[in-house]
């Protein structure tokens, strides 16, 4: 059962790199979906996909290589259209605005690991962690959102266990891979949380009851 809405709150600034085109329409309203542009301080960049209403992207049209500040959340769906079943992560705008701001990709998220925590090693010896948080909406929905912690918090993170709240500050980064489908190669781009920061918290104290 859904007792509250957990904290979900997002802000990118970048570069728009494509012209916004249909994602969907629900209860009447429709929904644009275009890539955005944030480069890293590493010189690498992540392609965010942001999803805005119709209405919005009336009050502040976008094209490509407009630089645009997003504030929203983090959501997921499984998209069952093919074969199987995958995550899709997106940004829902609430608001958008022109901006000539530095590039931003803060993300402050609360909720509950709904999977148990994967400690591994890469092929380089460094340690990282695997998380899978669902955070509440508030009508009885959750978003499940792949989260990676790297280092010392890697080792942190893997004493936690099912069930246990987390608040967390991070970035929403993409990734590029390949993924062989009926033997033939194909390039694919994951999204996931980057945690820069994370402490544990009771699943009451992750989940905070908004208005707005």
């Amino acid at each position: 059962m859904q007792t509250g809405w957990n904290e979900n709150r997002a802000l990118l600034c970048g570069t728009v790199a494509g012209e916004p085109v249909l994602s969907h329409e629900n209860h009447g309203v429709s929904y644009d979906v275009f890539p955005l542009s944030v480069p890293r301080l590493s010189g690498a960049e992540d392609r965010l996909n942001v999803v805005a209403a119709r209405p919005l992207l009336t009050d502040c049209p976008l094209a490509p290589g407009d630089r645009v500040e997003v504030q929203g959340e983090v959501r997921s769906f499984n998209n069952r259209t093919g074969p199987g079943s995958r995550l899709v992560i997106t940004l829902f705008a609430r608001s958008l605005s022109p901006t000539r701001a530095e590039p931003a990709n803060c993300l402050e998220l609360s909720g509950v690991l709904c999977k148990p925590p994967i400690l591994r090693r890469t092929p380089l010896g460094r340690e990282i962690c695997d998380l899978m948080l669902a955070v509440n909406r508030k009508y009885g929905r959750a978003d499940y959102l792949p989260c990676i912690a790297w280092g010392t918090l890697a080792q942190r993170c893997g004493g936690l266990h099912v069930g246990d709240g987390v608040k967390l500050e991070g970035r929403l980064q993409s990734r590029s891979y390949q993924k062989v489908v009926d033997g033939v190669t194909q390039d694919r781009t994951a999204f996931e949380v980057s945690v820069m920061h994370l402490e544990p918290v009771s699943p009451g104290e992750a989940t905070r009851q908004r208005d707005t």
